[in-house]
């Protein structure tokens, strides 16, 4: 009897520990990655037609917020959808003159004296990530490797010149409001490495310098972003 009554507390208190150490396992899976993000990047433009280039310093800020949704008993991989801004600027020799009848673009050649010429977007982006990490509860540093693409609708844009005389400025309809393009994001703990490879150009379909040459512009962006959360 004595045996019985034994085991009957081993089996009782063995349960009611392993089911606390199940809860508390359950719990501590119930933890999400990398919800808010910053970044800052250096913004390249591909397919430039002959004697385009750019200057100057062509930048972008970004920010907003991921949904994690992990979709293993580890939580090592999941999807991502999120919601976030951006601010986008692109410094180049093409000038945009706005007329009466439409936009007109010129090369700017070095008889030209300015300080700064540049197209400038406002985004609102959803990223939509496939990510993978070797994260745990209790660790805050780990590996990620997030990749996917990123849909942007411009809210906003302005053709923006300054010369020596003064600054000229105004929105121009020929920027491409919808705008889409792959992602990649690698690092370790605080520091990763942001690519955009821009599926879409700049301009819109048709638009063209002088000479019949189309603004195909395509941003390929390289940075850092940073995760909160």
């Amino acid at each position: 009897m004595k045996g019985a009554l034994l085991l009957l507390f081993f089996l009782v208190g063995f349960g009611m520990v392993a089911q606390e150490h199940v809860l508390y396992d359950q719990e501590n899976r119930k933890y999400l990655e990398d919800q808010f993000y910053v970044g800052v990047t250096y913004n390249f433009l591909r397919d430039l037609p002959v004697d385009v280039e750019q200057r100057n310093l062509s930048y972008g800020l970004q920010g907003g917020f991921i949904k994690d949704i992990p979709v293993n008993w580890d939580r090592t991989l999941g999807f991502g959808l999120g919601l976030g801004y951006a601010i986008n600027s692109y410094y180049s020799n093409v000038r945009a003159h706005k007329l009466d009848s439409g936009i007109a673009y010129e090369l700017l050649d070095g008889n030209t004296s300015y300080k700064r010429n540049k197209i400038e977007t406002h985004v609102i982006e959803m990223p939509l990530q496939l990510r993978w990490r070797n994260s745990t509860p209790e660790e805050y540093k780990f590996w990620r490797i997030y990749t996917g693409m990123k849909l942007g609708y411009v809210v906003g844009n302005r053709s923006k010149f300054v010369g020596n005389s003064g600054k000229i400025g105004f929105k121009n309809p020929d920027i491409r409001n919808f705008q889409y393009g792959l992602t990649l994001n690698v690092g370790y703990n605080t520091f990763n490495i942001h690519a955009y490879y821009a599926l879409t150009s700049l301009f819109k379909q048709g638009v063209s310098l002088p000479s019949g040459t189309p603004l195909d512009l395509q941003p390929l962006q390289i940075g850092l972003v940073f995760y909160i959360l």
